[in-house]
Protein backbone atom coordinates (compact mmCIF):
# COMPACT_ATOMS: atom_id res chain seq x y z
CA UNK A 1 0.00 0.00 0.00
CA UNK A 2 2.62 2.10 0.73
CA UNK A 3 3.94 2.55 -2.68
CA UNK A 4 0.45 3.37 -4.29
CA UNK A 5 -0.41 5.65 -1.83
CA UNK A 6 3.44 7.49 -2.70
CA UNK A 7 2.71 7.68 -6.27
CA UNK A 8 1.75 10.87 -7.81
CA UNK A 9 -1.90 11.49 -8.78
CA UNK A 10 -2.43 12.69 -12.53
CA UNK A 11 -5.56 14.83 -13.72
CA UNK A 12 -7.44 11.82 -14.59
CA UNK A 13 -7.50 10.35 -11.16
CA UNK A 14 -8.95 13.46 -9.84
CA UNK A 15 -11.63 13.28 -12.54
CA UNK A 16 -11.82 9.67 -11.15
CA UNK A 17 -12.48 11.14 -8.12
CA UNK A 18 -14.49 13.78 -8.29
CA UNK A 19 -16.63 11.93 -10.94
CA UNK A 20 -16.96 8.89 -7.77
CA UNK A 21 -17.92 12.00 -5.40
CA UNK A 22 -20.75 13.19 -7.76
CA UNK A 23 -22.23 9.76 -7.84
CA UNK A 24 -22.52 9.63 -4.41
CA UNK A 25 -24.19 13.65 -3.83
CA UNK A 26 -26.54 12.74 -7.09
CA UNK A 27 -28.15 9.99 -5.21
CA UNK A 28 -29.48 13.57 -3.73
CA UNK A 29 -30.21 14.90 -6.23
CA UNK A 30 -32.98 17.72 -5.22
CA UNK A 31 -31.12 18.73 -2.17
CA UNK A 32 -27.88 19.48 -4.51
CA UNK A 33 -30.39 21.56 -6.97
CA UNK A 34 -31.92 23.22 -3.71
CA UNK A 35 -28.32 23.77 -2.57
CA UNK A 36 -27.03 25.21 -5.98
CA UNK A 37 -30.30 27.46 -6.13
CA UNK A 38 -29.77 28.97 -2.72
CA UNK A 39 -25.91 29.53 -3.49
CA UNK A 40 -26.57 31.30 -6.66
CA UNK A 41 -30.11 33.57 -5.09
CA UNK A 42 -27.37 34.12 -2.30
CA UNK A 43 -24.50 35.30 -3.74
CA UNK A 44 -26.66 37.36 -6.77
CA UNK A 45 -27.70 39.64 -4.05
CA UNK A 46 -23.86 39.67 -2.56
CA UNK A 47 -22.91 40.64 -6.04
CA UNK A 48 -25.29 43.69 -5.90
CA UNK A 49 -23.97 45.79 -2.75
CA UNK A 50 -20.85 47.08 -4.60
CA UNK A 51 -22.96 48.28 -7.81
CA UNK A 52 -25.21 50.04 -4.95
CA UNK A 53 -22.27 50.94 -3.00
CA UNK A 54 -21.26 52.90 -6.12
CA UNK A 55 -24.40 54.48 -6.68
CA UNK A 56 -24.71 55.93 -3.24
CA UNK A 57 -21.02 57.46 -3.50
CA UNK A 58 -21.85 59.12 -6.93
CA UNK A 59 -25.12 60.19 -5.38
CA UNK A 60 -23.17 62.12 -2.46
CA UNK A 61 -21.91 64.18 -5.83
CA UNK A 62 -18.05 66.64 -5.53
CA UNK A 63 -19.76 69.61 -4.96
CA UNK A 64 -20.91 70.91 -1.45
CA UNK A 65 -25.08 71.43 -1.27
CA UNK A 66 -25.73 68.80 -4.09
CA UNK A 67 -25.72 65.01 -1.88
CA UNK A 68 -28.99 63.83 -3.00
CA UNK A 69 -29.76 62.09 0.63
CA UNK A 70 -33.05 60.79 -0.51
CA UNK A 71 -31.24 58.26 -3.15
CA UNK A 72 -28.24 57.84 -0.79
CA UNK A 73 -30.63 56.57 1.86
CA UNK A 74 -32.61 54.63 -0.75
CA UNK A 75 -29.52 52.66 -2.31
CA UNK A 76 -27.70 52.00 1.31
CA UNK A 77 -31.18 50.91 2.76
CA UNK A 78 -31.60 48.25 -0.41
CA UNK A 79 -28.06 47.60 -0.07
CA UNK A 80 -28.48 46.62 3.73
CA UNK A 81 -31.43 44.88 2.46
CA UNK A 82 -30.14 42.57 0.08
CA UNK A 83 -26.98 41.82 2.33
CA UNK A 84 -29.59 40.50 5.00
CA UNK A 85 -31.44 38.28 2.60
CA UNK A 86 -27.76 36.97 1.38
CA UNK A 87 -26.87 35.96 4.59
CA UNK A 88 -30.18 34.47 5.68
CA UNK A 89 -29.93 32.15 2.04
CA UNK A 90 -26.01 31.56 2.96
CA UNK A 91 -26.87 30.44 6.84
CA UNK A 92 -29.50 28.17 5.45
CA UNK A 93 -27.20 26.61 2.78
CA UNK A 94 -24.64 25.90 5.69
CA UNK A 95 -27.30 23.50 7.20
CA UNK A 96 -28.52 22.32 4.08
CA UNK A 97 -24.83 21.15 2.93
CA UNK A 98 -24.14 19.52 6.24
CA UNK A 99 -27.07 17.88 6.40
CA UNK A 100 -26.61 16.48 2.95
CA UNK A 101 -22.58 15.40 3.67
CA UNK A 102 -23.88 13.78 6.73
CA UNK A 103 -26.36 11.54 4.73
CA UNK A 104 -23.35 11.15 1.71
CA UNK A 105 -20.84 10.11 4.57
CA UNK A 106 -23.61 7.43 5.83
CA UNK A 107 -23.89 6.02 3.08
CA UNK A 108 -20.14 5.98 1.77
CA UNK A 109 -19.19 4.09 5.06
CA UNK A 110 -21.96 2.46 4.58
CA UNK A 111 -20.19 0.76 1.64
CA UNK A 112 -16.80 0.78 2.59
CA UNK A 113 -18.04 -1.19 5.33
CA UNK A 114 -20.61 -3.21 3.57
CA UNK A 115 -17.55 -4.52 1.03
CA UNK A 116 -14.88 -5.38 4.41
CA UNK A 117 -17.75 -8.20 5.01
CA UNK A 118 -17.42 -9.37 1.13
CA UNK A 119 -13.86 -9.30 1.31
CA UNK A 120 -12.01 -12.68 1.20
CA UNK A 121 -10.06 -13.55 4.36
CA UNK A 122 -6.91 -12.87 2.47
CA UNK A 123 -7.09 -8.97 2.48
CA UNK A 124 -7.04 -9.08 5.86
CA UNK A 125 -4.32 -10.98 6.05
CA UNK A 126 -2.54 -8.45 4.28
CA UNK A 127 -3.63 -5.28 5.51
CA UNK A 128 -3.47 -3.91 9.28
CA UNK A 129 -6.23 -3.56 11.40
CA UNK A 130 -5.17 -0.77 12.19
CA UNK A 131 -5.25 0.99 8.48
CA UNK A 132 -8.63 -0.41 7.65
CA UNK A 133 -9.90 1.45 10.84
CA UNK A 134 -8.19 4.62 9.84
CA UNK A 135 -9.57 4.66 6.12
CA UNK A 136 -13.45 4.10 7.90
CA UNK A 137 -13.06 7.04 10.57
CA UNK A 138 -10.13 9.61 9.76
CA UNK A 139 -10.34 9.51 5.88
CA UNK A 140 -14.11 9.40 5.27
CA UNK A 141 -14.00 12.07 8.54
CA UNK A 142 -11.36 14.35 6.36
CA UNK A 143 -14.03 13.93 3.41
CA UNK A 144 -16.85 14.83 5.35
CA UNK A 145 -15.21 17.92 6.52
CA UNK A 146 -14.84 19.29 2.72
CA UNK A 147 -18.13 17.97 1.77
CA UNK A 148 -20.01 20.12 4.30
CA UNK A 149 -17.06 23.44 4.02
CA UNK A 150 -14.62 23.43 1.35
CA UNK A 151 -16.71 22.41 -1.36
CA UNK A 152 -19.56 25.21 -0.17
CA UNK A 153 -16.54 27.35 -0.37
CA UNK A 154 -15.42 26.73 -3.59
CA UNK A 155 -18.94 26.49 -5.23
CA UNK A 156 -19.52 29.82 -3.56
CA UNK A 157 -16.38 31.46 -5.01
CA UNK A 158 -16.59 29.78 -8.56
CA UNK A 159 -19.95 31.92 -8.46
CA UNK A 160 -18.42 35.40 -6.97
CA UNK A 161 -15.28 35.01 -8.94
CA UNK A 162 -17.87 34.81 -12.57
CA UNK A 163 -20.37 37.32 -10.95
CA UNK A 164 -17.49 39.92 -10.15
CA UNK A 165 -15.61 39.42 -13.70
CA UNK A 166 -19.19 40.32 -15.42
CA UNK A 167 -19.47 43.16 -13.01
CA UNK A 168 -16.29 44.70 -14.07
CA UNK A 169 -16.29 43.88 -17.44
CA UNK A 170 -19.60 46.56 -17.68
CA UNK A 171 -17.74 49.12 -15.77
CA UNK A 172 -13.98 49.16 -17.36
CA UNK A 173 -13.00 46.70 -19.46
CA UNK A 174 -9.49 48.82 -19.36
CA UNK A 175 -9.26 47.85 -15.71
CA UNK A 176 -9.57 44.17 -16.36
CA UNK A 177 -6.94 43.83 -18.42
CA UNK A 178 -4.86 44.02 -15.14
CA UNK A 179 -6.28 40.12 -14.21
CA UNK A 180 -5.00 38.92 -17.59
CA UNK A 181 -1.45 38.91 -16.36
CA UNK A 182 -2.28 38.25 -12.43
CA UNK A 183 -4.42 35.21 -12.72
CA UNK A 184 -2.62 33.43 -15.10
CA UNK A 185 0.62 33.62 -12.14
CA UNK A 186 -1.54 32.87 -9.76
CA UNK A 187 -2.62 29.45 -12.00
CA UNK A 188 0.83 29.02 -12.94
CA UNK A 189 1.38 28.81 -9.11
CA UNK A 190 -1.30 26.61 -7.91
CA UNK A 191 -1.07 24.17 -10.49
CA UNK A 192 2.27 23.78 -9.46
CA UNK A 193 2.25 23.46 -5.72
CA UNK A 194 -0.81 20.84 -6.22
CA UNK A 195 1.17 18.39 -7.88
CA UNK A 196 3.75 18.64 -5.06
CA UNK A 197 1.04 18.52 -2.68
CA UNK A 198 -1.05 15.67 -3.59
CA UNK A 199 1.35 12.74 -3.01
CA UNK A 200 2.57 14.41 -0.17
CA UNK A 201 -0.95 14.20 1.50
CA UNK A 202 -1.28 10.28 0.17
CA UNK A 203 1.57 9.39 1.97
CA UNK A 204 0.44 11.24 4.61
CA UNK A 205 -2.98 9.24 5.35
CA UNK A 206 -1.03 5.79 4.82
CA UNK A 207 1.32 6.60 7.68
CA UNK A 208 -1.12 7.49 9.91
CA UNK A 209 -3.19 3.96 8.97
CA UNK A 210 0.61 2.30 9.64
CA UNK A 211 0.57 4.21 12.71
CA UNK A 212 -2.78 3.48 13.55
CA UNK A 213 -2.38 -0.60 12.84
CA UNK A 214 1.11 -0.32 15.61
CA UNK A 215 -1.13 1.25 18.34
CA UNK A 216 -3.81 -1.08 17.93
CA UNK A 217 -0.96 -4.26 17.93
CA UNK A 218 0.40 -2.74 20.44
CA UNK A 219 -2.67 -2.29 22.62
CA UNK A 220 -3.48 -5.62 22.06
CA UNK A 221 -0.84 -7.27 23.08
CA UNK A 222 0.25 -4.70 26.12
CA UNK A 223 0.61 -7.77 28.64
CA UNK A 224 2.85 -9.47 26.65
CA UNK A 225 4.82 -6.44 26.44
CA UNK A 226 4.89 -5.61 30.15
CA UNK A 227 5.61 -9.45 30.58
CA UNK A 228 9.01 -9.41 28.61
CA UNK A 229 9.68 -5.53 29.90
CA UNK A 230 9.83 -4.22 26.14
CA UNK A 231 8.22 -0.91 27.17
CA UNK A 232 11.67 0.99 25.90
CA UNK A 233 11.83 -0.87 23.23
CA UNK A 234 7.72 -0.76 21.90
CA UNK A 235 8.07 2.93 22.81
CA UNK A 236 11.33 3.37 20.51
CA UNK A 237 9.54 1.60 17.77
CA UNK A 238 6.44 3.96 18.25
CA UNK A 239 8.80 6.94 18.40
CA UNK A 240 9.84 6.02 14.84
CA UNK A 241 6.60 5.19 13.59
CA UNK A 242 5.21 8.70 15.07
CA UNK A 243 8.48 10.13 13.53
CA UNK A 244 7.72 9.20 10.10
CA UNK A 245 3.70 10.30 10.62
CA UNK A 246 4.58 13.66 12.05
CA UNK A 247 7.22 14.69 9.21
CA UNK A 248 4.39 13.33 6.38
CA UNK A 249 2.26 15.93 7.91
CA UNK A 250 5.11 18.31 7.94
CA UNK A 251 5.59 17.94 4.90
CA UNK A 252 1.96 17.57 3.33
CA UNK A 253 1.29 20.88 5.60
CA UNK A 254 4.35 22.75 4.41
CA UNK A 255 3.97 22.71 0.98
CA UNK A 256 0.14 23.13 1.28
CA UNK A 257 0.08 26.63 3.19
CA UNK A 258 2.54 27.98 0.93
CA UNK A 259 -0.43 28.30 -1.98
CA UNK A 260 -2.22 31.00 -0.20
CA UNK A 261 0.44 33.51 0.55
CA UNK A 262 1.74 33.45 -2.38
CA UNK A 263 -1.92 33.64 -4.22
CA UNK A 264 -2.73 36.30 -1.40
CA UNK A 265 0.47 38.15 -2.74
CA UNK A 266 -0.23 38.23 -6.43
CA UNK A 267 -4.19 39.17 -5.87
CA UNK A 268 -2.41 42.44 -3.60
CA UNK A 269 -0.78 43.18 -6.38
CA UNK A 270 -3.25 43.19 -8.44
CA UNK A 271 -5.70 45.42 -6.08
CA UNK A 272 -2.24 48.29 -5.99
CA UNK A 273 -2.36 48.58 -10.19
CA UNK A 274 -6.35 48.86 -10.09
CA UNK A 275 -6.02 51.46 -7.34
CA UNK A 276 -3.12 53.36 -10.02
CA UNK A 277 -4.82 52.60 -13.16
CA UNK A 278 -8.11 53.38 -11.89
CA UNK A 279 -6.95 56.88 -10.17
CA UNK A 280 -5.86 57.69 -13.76
CA UNK A 281 -8.57 56.77 -15.52
CA UNK A 282 -10.87 59.48 -13.00
CA UNK A 283 -8.22 61.72 -13.91
CA UNK A 284 -8.96 61.58 -17.02
CA UNK A 285 -12.84 61.55 -16.45
CA UNK A 286 -13.26 57.64 -18.24
CA UNK A 287 -14.64 56.65 -14.89
CA UNK A 288 -16.87 58.20 -11.87
CA UNK A 289 -15.50 58.24 -8.56
CA UNK A 290 -18.34 55.36 -7.42
CA UNK A 291 -17.66 53.28 -10.73
CA UNK A 292 -13.98 52.85 -9.37
CA UNK A 293 -15.36 52.17 -6.56
CA UNK A 294 -17.99 49.19 -7.25
CA UNK A 295 -14.50 48.28 -9.30
CA UNK A 296 -12.15 47.75 -6.32
CA UNK A 297 -14.84 45.99 -4.20
CA UNK A 298 -15.82 43.81 -7.00
CA UNK A 299 -11.91 42.98 -7.44
CA UNK A 300 -11.82 41.77 -3.73
CA UNK A 301 -15.25 39.85 -4.30
CA UNK A 302 -12.90 38.33 -7.48
CA UNK A 303 -9.52 37.62 -5.98
CA UNK A 304 -10.95 37.27 -2.39
CA UNK A 305 -12.43 33.63 -3.41
CA UNK A 306 -9.60 33.02 -5.58
CA UNK A 307 -7.32 33.29 -2.15
CA UNK A 308 -10.04 31.45 -0.08
CA UNK A 309 -9.71 28.56 -2.09
CA UNK A 310 -5.80 28.68 -2.64
CA UNK A 311 -6.04 28.25 1.21
CA UNK A 312 -8.20 25.57 1.37
CA UNK A 313 -6.50 23.57 -1.79
CA UNK A 314 -4.34 21.71 0.83
CA UNK A 315 -7.12 20.44 2.34
CA UNK A 316 -9.02 19.31 -0.69
CA UNK A 317 -6.13 17.35 -1.73
CA UNK A 318 -5.52 15.63 1.94
CA UNK A 319 -9.75 14.83 0.93
CA UNK A 320 -8.78 13.65 -2.32
CA UNK A 321 -5.87 11.23 -1.09
CA UNK A 322 -8.69 10.08 1.71
CA UNK A 323 -10.93 9.80 -0.91
CA UNK A 324 -8.73 7.88 -3.60
CA UNK A 325 -8.37 5.35 -0.32
CA UNK A 326 -12.04 4.91 1.02
CA UNK A 327 -12.75 4.00 -3.32
CA UNK A 328 -9.83 1.63 -3.65
CA UNK A 329 -10.92 -0.22 -0.20
CA UNK A 330 -14.52 -0.32 -1.73
CA UNK A 331 -12.87 -1.16 -5.20
CA UNK A 332 -11.50 -4.17 -3.89
CA UNK A 333 -12.27 -7.35 -5.53
CA UNK A 334 -14.59 -9.27 -3.42
CA UNK A 335 -14.50 -12.96 -2.59
CA UNK A 336 -15.20 -14.67 -5.93
CA UNK A 337 -18.56 -15.85 -6.84
CA UNK A 338 -20.19 -19.10 -6.79
CA UNK A 339 -19.54 -20.77 -9.79
CA UNK A 340 -22.67 -20.54 -12.26
CA UNK A 341 -23.51 -24.52 -11.36
CA UNK A 342 -22.96 -24.14 -7.60
CA UNK A 343 -25.84 -25.86 -5.73
CA UNK A 344 -26.49 -25.28 -2.05
CA UNK A 345 -25.13 -28.15 0.57
CA UNK A 346 -27.97 -29.44 1.64
CA UNK A 347 -28.15 -32.16 4.11
CA UNK A 348 -24.80 -33.07 4.25
CA UNK A 349 -23.73 -36.46 5.99
CA UNK A 350 -20.06 -34.84 6.62
CA UNK A 351 -17.32 -36.91 4.33
CA UNK A 352 -14.23 -34.64 3.09
CA UNK A 353 -11.64 -35.82 1.29
CA UNK A 354 -8.61 -33.78 -0.26
CA UNK A 355 -6.85 -35.04 -3.43
CA UNK A 356 -3.63 -34.04 -4.74
CA UNK A 357 -3.88 -30.22 -2.96
CA UNK A 358 -1.19 -28.12 -3.56
CA UNK A 359 -1.44 -24.54 -2.34
CA UNK A 360 0.80 -21.25 -1.52
CA UNK A 361 -0.01 -18.04 -0.31
CA UNK A 362 1.95 -16.34 -2.47
CA UNK A 363 2.85 -17.05 -6.15
CA UNK A 364 5.72 -19.52 -6.09
CA UNK A 365 5.87 -20.35 -2.22
CA UNK A 366 4.04 -23.94 -1.75
CA UNK A 367 2.78 -24.43 1.37
CA UNK A 368 0.73 -27.67 0.71
CA UNK A 369 2.19 -29.97 -1.51
CA UNK A 370 0.27 -33.18 -2.85
CA UNK A 371 -1.97 -33.37 0.12
CA UNK A 372 -4.12 -36.29 0.55
CA UNK A 373 -6.63 -37.20 3.12
CA UNK A 374 -9.98 -38.50 3.61
CA UNK A 375 -12.27 -38.37 6.89
CA UNK A 376 -14.83 -40.94 7.24
CA UNK A 377 -18.39 -39.34 8.37
CA UNK A 378 -18.96 -39.54 12.22
CA UNK A 379 -14.99 -39.71 12.43
CA UNK A 380 -12.82 -37.55 14.91
CA UNK A 381 -9.30 -36.64 13.24
CA UNK A 382 -6.40 -34.41 14.40
CA UNK A 383 -3.72 -33.03 12.49
CA UNK A 384 -0.57 -32.68 14.28
CA UNK A 385 2.48 -31.59 13.67
CA UNK A 386 5.11 -28.99 13.96
CA UNK A 387 4.50 -25.17 14.03
CA UNK A 388 4.36 -23.72 10.35
CA UNK A 389 3.78 -27.68 8.71
CA UNK A 390 0.32 -26.19 7.22
CA UNK A 391 -2.33 -27.76 9.31
CA UNK A 392 -4.18 -24.22 9.77
CA UNK A 393 -3.89 -23.63 6.02
CA UNK A 394 -5.65 -27.06 5.85
CA UNK A 395 -8.81 -25.75 7.71
CA UNK A 396 -8.54 -22.43 5.57
CA UNK A 397 -8.92 -24.72 2.66
CA UNK A 398 -11.69 -26.90 3.86
CA UNK A 399 -13.67 -23.47 4.55
CA UNK A 400 -12.78 -21.92 1.08
CA UNK A 401 -11.26 -18.84 2.78
CA UNK A 402 -8.89 -19.85 -0.54
CA UNK A 403 -9.03 -22.27 -3.23
CA UNK A 404 -6.29 -24.87 -4.16
CA UNK A 405 -4.00 -23.85 -6.79
CA UNK A 406 -4.81 -27.53 -7.59
CA UNK A 407 -6.06 -30.54 -6.58
CA UNK A 408 -9.77 -31.46 -5.23
CA UNK A 409 -11.69 -30.83 -2.18
CA UNK A 410 -15.24 -32.78 -1.94
CA UNK A 411 -17.94 -32.88 0.75
CA UNK A 412 -19.84 -36.19 0.14
CA UNK A 413 -18.40 -36.81 -3.31
CA UNK A 414 -18.98 -33.44 -4.39
CA UNK A 415 -16.29 -31.01 -5.07
CA UNK A 416 -16.72 -27.70 -3.32
CA UNK A 417 -15.80 -25.56 -6.68
CA UNK A 418 -19.64 -26.54 -7.03
CA UNK A 419 -21.19 -26.27 -3.31
CA UNK A 420 -21.95 -22.41 -2.83
CA UNK A 421 -20.13 -20.95 0.04
CA UNK A 422 -22.26 -19.98 2.55
CA UNK A 423 -23.50 -23.70 2.80
CA UNK A 424 -20.57 -25.02 2.99
CA UNK A 425 -19.15 -23.02 5.83
CA UNK A 426 -23.04 -22.89 7.27
CA UNK A 427 -22.07 -27.13 6.81
CA UNK A 428 -19.23 -26.74 9.77
CA UNK A 429 -18.91 -25.33 13.69
CA UNK A 430 -15.95 -23.63 13.94
CA UNK A 431 -14.28 -22.83 16.96
CA UNK A 432 -10.59 -21.35 16.72
CA UNK A 433 -7.50 -20.58 19.43
CA UNK A 434 -7.90 -16.59 18.75
CA UNK A 435 -11.58 -16.49 20.72
CA UNK A 436 -13.91 -13.25 19.22
CA UNK A 437 -16.69 -12.19 21.28
CA UNK A 438 -19.25 -9.42 20.93
CA UNK A 439 -20.50 -6.80 22.98
CA UNK A 440 -23.76 -8.13 24.61
CA UNK A 441 -25.12 -10.75 26.86
CA UNK A 442 -24.02 -14.33 27.18
CA UNK A 443 -27.33 -15.37 25.72
CA UNK A 444 -26.55 -13.42 22.39
CA UNK A 445 -23.00 -14.68 22.21
CA UNK A 446 -23.50 -18.31 22.42
CA UNK A 447 -26.84 -18.20 20.16
CA UNK A 448 -24.74 -15.95 17.80
CA UNK A 449 -24.69 -18.44 15.22
CA UNK A 450 -28.53 -19.40 15.36
CA UNK A 451 -30.88 -16.77 15.20
CA UNK A 452 -33.95 -18.74 16.56
CA UNK A 453 -31.79 -20.66 19.56
CA UNK A 454 -34.16 -20.92 22.91
CA UNK A 455 -33.22 -20.44 26.26
CA UNK A 456 -32.90 -24.11 26.59
CA UNK A 457 -31.11 -24.89 23.22
CA UNK A 458 -28.31 -21.83 24.87
CA UNK A 459 -28.44 -23.85 28.47
CA UNK A 460 -27.82 -27.09 26.99
CA UNK A 461 -24.99 -26.14 25.31
CA UNK A 462 -23.13 -24.19 28.02
CA UNK A 463 -23.69 -27.18 30.03
CA UNK A 464 -21.82 -29.40 27.19
CA UNK A 465 -19.34 -26.94 27.37
CA UNK A 466 -18.75 -27.07 30.92
CA UNK A 467 -19.36 -23.15 31.21
CA UNK A 468 -22.98 -23.30 32.44
CA UNK A 469 -22.11 -23.49 36.37
CA UNK A 470 -19.68 -19.90 35.78
CA UNK A 471 -22.42 -18.13 34.05
CA UNK A 472 -24.94 -18.95 36.96
CA UNK A 473 -22.40 -17.49 39.31
CA UNK A 474 -22.95 -14.08 37.25
CA UNK A 475 -25.79 -11.47 38.88
CA UNK A 476 -27.75 -11.69 35.78
CA UNK A 477 -26.42 -14.89 34.32
CA UNK A 478 -26.93 -15.66 30.84
CA UNK A 479 -28.64 -12.19 30.73
CA UNK A 480 -24.79 -10.66 32.09
CA UNK A 481 -23.50 -8.35 29.27
CA UNK A 482 -19.85 -8.77 28.18
CA UNK A 483 -17.50 -5.51 27.41
CA UNK A 484 -15.81 -5.39 24.06
CA UNK A 485 -14.70 -8.98 23.23
CA UNK A 486 -15.32 -10.24 26.25
CA UNK A 487 -12.57 -8.67 28.18
CA UNK A 488 -14.20 -8.65 31.80
CA UNK A 489 -14.17 -12.74 31.78
CA UNK A 490 -10.59 -15.10 31.58
CA UNK A 491 -9.74 -15.99 28.65
CA UNK A 492 -10.26 -19.96 29.30
CA UNK A 493 -13.84 -18.48 29.58
CA UNK A 494 -13.76 -17.18 26.35
CA UNK A 495 -12.79 -20.32 25.02
CA UNK A 496 -15.77 -22.08 26.58
CA UNK A 497 -18.28 -20.18 25.49
CA UNK A 498 -16.98 -20.10 21.91
CA UNK A 499 -17.13 -23.66 22.35
CA UNK A 500 -20.69 -23.53 23.46
CA UNK A 501 -21.59 -21.59 20.50
CA UNK A 502 -19.97 -24.15 18.22
CA UNK A 503 -22.12 -27.07 19.90
CA UNK A 504 -25.47 -24.91 19.52
CA UNK A 505 -25.23 -25.46 15.73
CA UNK A 506 -27.01 -28.79 14.33
CA UNK A 507 -23.90 -28.95 11.72
CA UNK A 508 -22.57 -32.28 10.40
CA UNK A 509 -18.77 -31.00 10.76
CA UNK A 510 -16.98 -29.46 13.16
CA UNK A 511 -13.13 -27.84 13.42
CA UNK A 512 -11.76 -26.88 16.64
CA UNK A 513 -8.73 -25.45 15.94
CA UNK A 514 -6.37 -25.23 19.21
CA UNK A 515 -9.71 -25.02 20.77
CA UNK A 516 -8.83 -26.16 23.62
CA UNK A 517 -5.64 -24.36 24.70
CA UNK A 518 -6.44 -22.25 27.44
CA UNK A 519 -8.27 -23.94 29.75
CA UNK A 520 -6.46 -26.38 31.93
CA UNK A 521 -6.56 -30.14 31.41
CA UNK A 522 -9.43 -31.63 34.34
CA UNK A 523 -11.95 -28.81 32.29
CA UNK A 524 -9.88 -30.33 28.98
CA UNK A 525 -11.04 -33.74 29.51
CA UNK A 526 -14.69 -32.79 30.53
CA UNK A 527 -14.92 -31.09 27.07
CA UNK A 528 -13.83 -33.62 24.95
CA UNK A 529 -15.89 -36.31 26.80
CA UNK A 530 -18.63 -34.00 26.24
CA UNK A 531 -17.96 -33.30 22.49
CA UNK A 532 -17.51 -36.93 21.83
CA UNK A 533 -21.32 -37.39 23.12
CA UNK A 534 -22.36 -34.55 21.36
CA UNK A 535 -20.32 -35.00 17.79
CA UNK A 536 -21.73 -38.92 17.86
CA UNK A 537 -22.30 -38.73 13.40
CA UNK A 538 -20.79 -35.69 12.65
CA UNK A 539 -17.43 -35.04 11.22
CA UNK A 540 -14.65 -33.55 13.27
CA UNK A 541 -11.17 -31.60 12.30
CA UNK A 542 -8.98 -30.92 15.35
CA UNK A 543 -5.83 -29.06 15.02
CA UNK A 544 -3.56 -29.88 18.57
CA UNK A 545 -0.27 -29.21 19.67
CA UNK A 546 -1.35 -30.43 22.84
CA UNK A 547 -1.47 -34.39 21.97
CA UNK A 548 -2.89 -35.47 25.23
CA UNK A 549 -6.14 -33.98 22.92
CA UNK A 550 -5.63 -35.91 20.36
CA UNK A 551 -4.87 -39.39 21.71
CA UNK A 552 -8.53 -40.32 21.45
CA UNK A 553 -9.11 -39.51 17.57
CA UNK A 554 -10.04 -42.17 15.32
CA UNK A 555 -7.68 -41.37 12.99
CA UNK A 556 -3.81 -38.52 13.59
CA UNK A 557 -2.83 -37.21 10.39
CA UNK A 558 0.89 -35.73 11.26
CA UNK A 559 1.53 -33.02 8.92
CA UNK A 560 5.32 -31.97 7.78
CA UNK A 561 6.10 -29.79 4.95
CA UNK A 562 2.34 -29.65 4.07
CA UNK A 563 2.30 -33.31 3.47
CA UNK A 564 0.58 -36.28 5.28
CA UNK A 565 3.84 -37.67 6.86
CA UNK A 566 2.17 -40.07 9.24
CA UNK A 567 -1.21 -41.58 9.47
CA UNK A 568 -2.60 -43.53 11.94
CA UNK A 569 -4.52 -43.64 15.23
CA UNK A 570 -2.72 -42.33 19.04
CA UNK A 571 -0.79 -46.68 19.68
CA UNK A 572 -0.51 -47.10 15.77
CA UNK A 573 2.02 -44.20 15.31
CA UNK A 574 4.02 -44.74 18.68
CA UNK A 575 4.25 -48.53 17.57
CA UNK A 576 5.70 -46.50 14.43
CA UNK A 577 8.65 -44.81 15.95
CA UNK A 578 8.24 -41.88 13.76
CA UNK A 579 7.36 -38.52 14.17
CA UNK A 580 4.32 -38.63 16.17
CA UNK A 581 6.31 -41.02 18.37
CA UNK A 582 8.92 -38.13 18.44
CA UNK A 583 6.66 -35.08 19.11
CA UNK A 584 5.03 -37.44 21.53
CA UNK A 585 7.96 -37.35 23.72
CA UNK A 586 8.77 -34.32 23.57
CA UNK A 587 5.70 -33.22 25.52
CA UNK A 588 5.88 -36.28 27.68
CA UNK A 589 9.34 -36.99 28.46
Amino acid sequence: MADSDNQKVSAKDTKRILKRLWSYLYRYKWSVYLAIALSVASNMLALLGPTLSGAAIDSIGIEAGKVRFESVFFYCSLMAVFYAVSSILSYILSVLMIRLSQKVICRMRGDAFNRLTELPVSFFDKHQTGDIISRISYDIDTINASLSADLLQVCTSILTVTGSLVMMILISPALVCIFAVTIPISFAITKYLTGRVRPLFRRRSAKLGELNGFVEEIITGQKTTKAYNREKATISRFDERNKDAANAYYQADYYGCMTGPLVNFINNLSLALISMFGALLYLFGNLTLGNLSSFVLYSRKFSGPINETANILSELQSSFAAADRIFRLIDEDPEPKDADDAAKLKDPEGEVELSHVDFGYEPGKSVISDLNLKAEKGRLVAIVGKTGAGKTTIINLLMRFYDPASGKIAVDGTDIQKITRKSLRLAYSMVLQDTWLFSGTIFENIAYGKKDATMEEVVAAAKAAKIHHFIMQLPQGYNTVLSGDGVNISQGQRQLLTIARAMLLDSKMLILDEATSNVDTRTERLIQDAMRKLMQGRTCFVIAHRLSTVQNADEILVVSGGKIAEQGTHRELLAKNGMYAELYRAQFE
